[in-house]
């Protein structure tokens, strides 16, 4: 049996990776959140994930105070703060500062809507515009 820690060529993006990378692409998440079950492709991303049970935020920055459990979330939070704009929509060249943004904003070229309502079958964009959406027939 090979060792987690061996390293292979993924067949899907031909880079030299560790056995647990192929969770990636085939959409396994074996491991989970004992407080919250939520699933992760490899064990580093649980523990990762489990410092915010925890409340350790031991990333932050000072000019903001807001704090962070993991370096790669401080840094996706300071692209807010810079005034570079380094992800592109290659139909419109709009620029944004996150990545998730261009993504959502390709949602406006392709007029797919991912998100639909259960009540009424609604589709939305974003999650977030389903679930303010979702109050209508809740209440707020």
């Amino acid at each position: 049996m090979q060792s987690v820690h061996t390293t292979v060529m993924c067949a899907v993006c031909h880079s030299v990776v560790l056995l647990t990378h192929i969770h990636i692409h085939s959409g396994e998440r074996p491991y989970n959140c004992d407080v919250c079950n939520k699933s992760f492709s490899t064990k580093g991303n649980l523990k990762k994930h489990q410092l915010v049970h925890g409340g350790q935020r031991p990333f932050s920055r000072d000019a903001c105070n807001k704090s962070f459990s993991s370096n790669c979330d401080l840094k996706t939070h300071q692209n807010i703060h810079s005034a570079e704009r380094l992800y592109h929509c290659d139909v419109c060249n709009k620029s944004f500062n996150r990545k998730g943004n261009l993504k959502l904003h390709r949602l406006i070229h392709s007029g797919e809507h991912p998100y639909h309502c259960a009540a009424c079958n609604r589709a939305f964009t974003s999650k977030c515009y389903l679930k303010r959406h979702q109050h209508v027939h809740s209440g707020p």
